[in-house]
């Protein structure tokens, strides 16, 4: 038995664990990086890389099967989903390489590979290792919440953390749960060739309804099939899954359960660090602090937002605030994220119906993508943009349907948390053709409108008359 002290130790080796790590390592900390499973977590092995690396697939097979639209004539298609596994994993190897233990431990970072439990406030076992520190960071992540559908333990399922070894194609494939996840991979399976069936109350809940109302109708275009009610059962009818609802039933070759993500906080043996937690999480001050000072927690397993980016984003604060003097808030509310469906589901800030309650008088503008001339030149005219502003030009809330709208929203995130208004946004030269174009075309539109409203309006519109 060993025992070493260290000034952080990370327990979780996620993503917000890396940038932890790393960031400790980068101020001459002594750090050491705990994980059980696999150093990358869910966003490199199970998470944002495969599944992107997926929509990929299936958007390439999308593409050639529709390229007729652009005169490009194939003379078929077929999907090898062995050779699609292959290529996702070689996404996850691609990404993993930077993110190795010898990797890792060459930029100064003592890796830890086992099972975290805590001794006592100070001191935590990881397998035969016993090791203390000054400071902790808890980045365990989440894992699948699995619903309680009654027979489920019945039947064969999926959930995101082993849907991508499946080398199978389904003929049919049921998909429990509307959110990202489940729209993500929906698209992807009915793109590569399967039937599916999706089973949730609503689809993307947290977005704007027209973003909703959008999507849906995209997907049912696609040949996607919804029910729009809870699962209650699952049962199995000869080689067949049947999921039943109150009025209704789907059924499938393949089930994806898809019903969200609950915090990991089971086996750390929390209890003898005296940190206090549910399972909804380990609860933090606005510094990301436990009710154990010198222990902090962020990303997943605090209950908050799910996200890899405000993972990575919370660690690093909490580092910050762990070994140098100071203090930064970990917690925000401008926190945006993406859909990566096709097109893209963007969002920062408040919806429409949020900042109508919280304020009452809003202003609220849309920009379909139709307008927009790379859209139209690439034939990716389904989507639009819509700002949600006050009075005086300030923004307070963005969604954009583009087909790269992650990207297209970069700047409304920067000018919400720089508090610039529409028209610096209008101001600024955009280059022409692209997506984020359209922000400036928004914004001019916008800003004339208001300049040349009321009173104003009429003395511009008189100051111009005298000047022609």
């Amino acid at each position: 038995m060993t025992q070493d002290a260290y000034d952080l130790i990370v327990i979780g080796a996620g993503s917000g664990g890396l940038v932890a790590a790393r960031f400790a390592a980068q101020l001459g900390a002594k750090v050491a990086l705990a994980e059980k499973n696999r150093i990358g977590g869910d966003c490199t092995w199970t998470g944002c890389v495969p599944s992107k690396a997926l929509l990929k697939a299936a958007r390439i097979a999308h593409q050639v099967r529709t390229a007729s639209r652009y005169g490009v004539i194939t003379s078929g298609q077929a999907v090898d989903m062995s050779q699609v596994r292959e290529y996702v994993r070689s996404a996850i190897q691609g990404v993993y390489q930077f993110e190795t233990a010898e990797q890792l431990q060459g930029e100064g970072i003592d890796v830890l590979l086992g099972a975290a439990q805590f001794e006592d406030a100070s001191t935590v076992r990881v397998g035969e290792r016993v090791v203390r520190s000054k400071n902790f960071l808890l980045t365990t992540g989440a894992h699948a919440l699995i619903p309680p559908i009654a027979g489920l333990d019945d039947v064969p399922y999926f959930t995101y953390e082993n849907i991508f070894h499946n080398q199978l194609l389904p003929n049919k494939m049921i998909v429990v749960g509307g959110g990202p996840v489940g729209m993500e991979m929906a698209q992807a399976y009915q793109r590569l060739g399967s039937q599916v069936t999706v089973v949730a109350k609503q689809l993307l809940p947290k977005e704007d309804p027209d973003a909703q109302t959008m999507m849906q109708s995209l997907f049912e275009n696609e040949g996607v099939r919804f029910v729009h009610e809870q699962a209650q059962s699952a049962r199995k009818d000869g080689d067949s899954i049947v999921i039943e609802t109150e009025h209704k039933e789907a059924r499938g070759d393949l089930l994806l359960i898809a019903a969200g993500r609950t915090p990991t906080v089971e086996g750390l043996e929390l209890e003898k660090a005296g940190v206090q937690f549910s399972q909804r999480g380990i609860p933090v001050d606005d510094r990301l602090r436990t009710n154990v000072r010198h222990i902090y927690a962020a990303g997943d397993v605090t209950g908050g937002y799910q996200f890899t980016h405000y993972a990575g984003w919370q660690a690093f604060q909490a580092a910050r605030n762990a070994l140098l003097p100071g203090s930064s808030s970990g917690i925000t509310e401008l926190v945006p994220w993406v859909t990566f469906t096709d097109p893209e589901v963007a969002h920062v800030g408040l919806t429409e119906a949020q900042a109508r309650s919280e304020l009452g008088s809003v202003r609220v503008h849309r920009w379909n993508m139709d307008r927009v001339d790379r859209a139209v030149c690439e034939g990716d005219t389904t989507g639009f943009m819509k700002l949600i502003t006050k009075d005086d030009g300030m923004i307070l809330g963005a969604t954009v349907i583009a087909a790269r709208a992650g990207e297209t929203i970069m700047e409304l995130i920067i000018a919400m948390k720089q508090k610039l208004k529409i028209k610096e946004l209008a101001g600024a030269i955009h280059p022409y053709p692209t997506y984020s174009n359209a922000v400036q075309q928004m914004a001019t539109e916008i800003m004339i409108e208001h300049l040349l409203a009321g009173a104003s309006g009429t003395i511009i519109r008189g100051l111009s008359r005298v000047v022609r």
